[in-house]
């Protein structure tokens, strides 16, 4: 019962849990972002591809 109580009150994991949290949100919204940064970036490059292609000819 002792332990019980004494794993209750001790609160040093809980800084650790949060960084973990933050850092995994921080993870996530950097995939989202940089996912949509990609697509956006190979259109307008492969659009200018085809532009060259096309002159090209």
């Amino acid at each position: 019962m002792r332990l019980f109580r004494f794993l209750l009150k001790n609160n040093s994991g809980a800084t650790a849990v949060e960084y973990g949290l933050i850092a995994s949100i921080l993870a996530v919204t950097l995939f989202i972002a940089l996912g949509s940064y990609y697509d956006l970036m190979n259109n307008m490059f492969g659009g200018i591809a085809n532009t060259y292609e096309n002159a090209t000819r």
